[in-house]
């Protein structure tokens, strides 16, 4: 399960558009950080995780976290300040066993589209052609339709689907999305069909279309609401640290893994009524140049921390990708897994201090990539300039996590349930 969110620039602090985002898999469903360059294509099709489709003539630079099996991203952000996050919703409309995931559509529309409401049509159009369809884990049969939250510097879309049908609504300020349809009848473009449905008084998209058992089970509405609220709230002072706090919610403080549940913006995984964690985080700061991204590029973003990624340099080597098994720590991702794995019954003793010190580097990096941003725009910075500063941040992190694996101690877990659930998982994944 997933949430994304958004603020387009009026209803921020400092007078741009902030896109977030976590993306909930399960637990051993490592995401790869990818930047891929702008680039001239010679093939006709391109093959996506299913399924081939016509290939365009260039695809623009785009920086996406995805799962290490998939062809598509959970999450992403282009050259030209397009983002775009997808989200789980579970419908009426039948699965199908072949055609583009939500995952794929993101990561197609990221690298075709120079605005949101071009994202949007593309996104649209692919869905009419193609379907969707296709199993959505590693490990499982698990199918389900998606909903899109797709902004630029200066708008924002909400778009939601089930099966070939659509309905995209356009945002006036702050909006988020989770794992359940949310437009009504006060959609701005819909489907050739779901249009027709209208005429005739059907135009409650949600209401005809939600399957409303697994929409209640994955608790997205419940979600939405608290992200709707927290971001009503602060309507005019959003910046990237109250996005980052936002994205490390739970739904009780203090917290422990062991006791969390489906109301967790930041989703610690728990067993059969809590498969998911959040796996990687992004935030974009979508100005009109220079877009800049910070993402975990780890799972659990309550003890990591959001590293600078400017788009115009793209990343330095990061070292090898992770895949569904554990590495040894050779990628950066199981890397932080060791730590986050090993204090799941200690949480409470280690996380609060974790937190901290990673705020205090956070906080630091983050006023930094600003100011080499803006020398960058100058002419007084280089892209190896700003790539050695994204490097020097997911290293400084990597030393705290480094420390604290050493430090800290499982613990003794008073959940049987919940320690026989990671006993599990940690096997599968071979830790």
């Amino acid at each position: 399960m997933c949430d994304t969110l958004v603020a387009l620039k009026d209803a921020t602090r400092g007078g741009f558009t902030i896109f977030a985002k976590n993306s909930d898999r399960e637990p051993n469903e490592a995401q790869v950080v990818e930047f891929h360059p702008r680039r001239s294509t010679a093939e006709e099709r391109v093959k996506c995780t299913y399924i081939e489709v016509e290939q365009v003539d260039e695809v623009y630079a785009v920086l996406i976290c995805r799962p290490y099996w998939m062809w598509g991203a959970e999450m992403g952000v282009n050259e030209h300040g397009v983002a775009i996050g997808n989200e789980a919703v579970f419908t009426r409309e039948p699965y199908s066993r072949k055609g583009l995931t939500g995952m794929d559509l993101v990561r197609l529309a990221l690298e075709r589209s120079r605005n949101a409401k071009e994202a949007v049509d593309w996104i649209t159009r692919l869905i009419e052609e193609h379907g969707q369809g296709g199993s959505c884990s590693a490990a499982r049969s698990f199918y389900y339709h998606n909903s899109f939250l797709i902004a630029d510097p200066g708008s924002a879309w909400v778009l939601e689907t089930a099966g070939r049908e659509w309905v995209a609504k356009r945002v006036s300020d702050v909006a988020s999305i989770s794992n359940a349809l949310s437009i009504s009848s006060d959609w701005d473009s819909a489907s050739r069909k779901v249009a027709e449905l209208a005429s005739k008084g059907e135009a409650n998209f949600a209401r005809r279309y939600s399957d409303w058992f697994y929409t209640r089970m994955a608790k997205g509405r419940e979600r939405q609401a608290f992200t709707m609220g927290k971001l009503r709230e602060a309507k005019g002072s959003i910046d990237f640290f109250f996005a980052a706090n936002l994205l490390r919610s739970h739904s009780f403080e203090p917290y422990d893994p062991s006791r969390g549940s489906m109301r967790d913006v930041c989703m610690h995984a728990g067993g059969l009524a809590r498969p998911s964690q959040t796996a990687c985080s992004l935030i974009a700061l979508l100005y009109d140049r220079a877009p800049l991204a910070f993402t975990t590029g780890t799972s659990t973003p309550c003890i990591s921390m959001f590293k600078p990624v400017l788009l115009d340099a793209g990343l330095p080597d990061l070292g090898p990708p992770p895949t569904g098994k554990y590495d040894g720590g050779r990628s950066y991702w199981w890397r932080h897994e060791a730590l986050s794995r090993r204090i799941n019954c200690s949480y409470q003793r280690y996380a609060p201090q974790i937190a901290a010190e990673l705020g205090e580097l956070e906080r630091e990096f983050y006023a930094r990539a600003l100011s080499l941003r803006e020398a960058y725009l100058r002419g007084e910075a280089s892209a190896d300039a700003l790539r050695k500063l994204t490097l020097e941040a997911f290293e400084a992190a990597a030393k705290v996590e480094e420390k604290w694996l050493q430090r800290s101690k499982p613990g003794r877990c008073f959940n049987p349930f919940y320690a026989s659930y990671w006993r599990k998982v940690n096997k599968a994944a071979g830790l």
